[in-house]
């Protein structure tokens, strides 16, 4: 068993997750605002350091294994963004941002176990550094660690925490077990990304409202949104999938279709092989050169051929104009918010989500 852990990582800056560039938020409130948040994020940093912390030296080791690989800290930005329309960044809007991202990181945990995915953030994966029990029960911890931080918030943050925790185990149940006989295949899929990825980023948005004080009448259109920025975020992950290995962070490109998951792309390319002879051709090639293929033919022309031709599919350009129309709608759910930096900052935010290669 390896106990490195990777790196720690500064914590990313609002402008560099939202590429917010210095014309569109140039005003002297633009910029406190820009400055509130990034300061947010370095105290959610620290404390989310002191979260992953233990007295047990294996599990000090592996609960900072992907906190220390880096990552976009998507929900943690989120909260402290939305917490402007209140009070800013309470004591209470950073417990719940890092409970949260404790979560998130738990959650990572156990997906990659079941995914049997070989890489996360550009390091091994953890259940291939520590296997897999050793792995699930950081998972397990990680939850724990995310309970504990949040009983702090009162019962209607455990609520919440509670509610969310149930809808990412039955997002992972249902995405296990696959559609039922008769069930839609593309809405059984985006219900799963709802469930897991949609209900989380929603709790995040839904936080920075609870815990900052602000209108509560603002609790349901950023809700929405966050669901919907996050089924946005899964489907341009799922083009992102495709993408050549070296734009990736080290991950092989297709690695979802080779651990069996049946992403946009590939139910769009099935609907399309019932009557197209060509799509019907690319989707064998992908059964039989990309599915369950072993780390030795990931770089076969075969393997890579098969990929690069549904990486230039119409099934593909389909699933990122889905994920355009997922992030207008959370833009749309924005209407009610009073107009402002945070608006346009949260508008930025849908974009960068679709905007983004890796």
């Amino acid at each position: 068993m390896n106990p490195s852990v990777p790196v720690a990582r500064r914590a990313p800056s609002l402008r560099a997750s939202l590429g917010i560039g210095e014309r569109l938020f140039a005003s002297p409130a633009d910029r406190r605002f820009i400055t509130a948040v990034d300061d947010g994020l370095e105290v959610v940093e620290h404390a989310l350091e002191e979260a992953m912390h233990s007295a047990d030296t294996l599990a000090d080791t592996t609960s900072r294994y992907l906190l220390a690989a880096g990552g976009k800290r998507i929900r943690p930005t989120l909260t402290l963004l939305i917490a402007q329309l209140g009070r800013g960044v309470t004591d209470e809007v950073v417990k719940a941002a890092v409970s949260i991202e404790t979560t998130h990181l738990a959650s990572l945990y156990h997906d990659d176990v079941m995914d049997e995915a070989p890489v996360r953030r550009g390091v091994p994966a953890a259940h291939v550094t520590y296997g897999n029990n050793v792995a699930i029960l950081t998972g397990d911890l990680l939850f724990a660690r995310a309970s504990l931080i949040t009983a702090d918030l009162g019962v209607e943050g455990i609520r919440m925490q509670a509610e969310t925790f149930q809808r990412l185990c039955l997002g992972q149940l249902h995405e296990t077990t696959g559609p039922r006989e008769g069930e839609d295949a593309v809405a059984h899929y985006i219900q799963v990304l709802s469930d897991k990825t949609g209900s989380l980023i929603a709790t995040a948005a839904r936080a920075g409202i609870l815990f900052s004080g602000a209108d509560r009448a603002y609790l349901e259109p950023v809700a929405v949104f966050g669901e919907k920025v996050g089924v946005a975020f899964q489907l341009v992950d799922d083009v992102i999938d495709l993408a050549p290995a070296g734009d990736r962070t080290g991950k092989i490109a297709g690695n979802d279709l080779r651990a069996g998951v049946d992403t946009l792309p590939l139910l769009h390319l099935r609907a399309l092989a019932a009557s197209d002879p060509d799509a019907d051709a690319l989707l064998h090639r992908i059964e039989h050169d990309v599915k369950g293929a072993p780390d030795d033919a990931v770089d076969s022309a075969p393997y890579q051929s098969a990929v690069a031709a549904l990486r230039g599919h119409e099934a593909t350009t389909a699933t990122r104009a889905i994920a355009v129309r997922w992030a207008e709608e959370a833009v749309d759910a924005l209407t009610p918010l009073p107009d402002g930096t945070v608006k346009k900052a949260l508008t930025r935010f849908a974009e960068s989500v679709v905007d983004r290669s890796r």
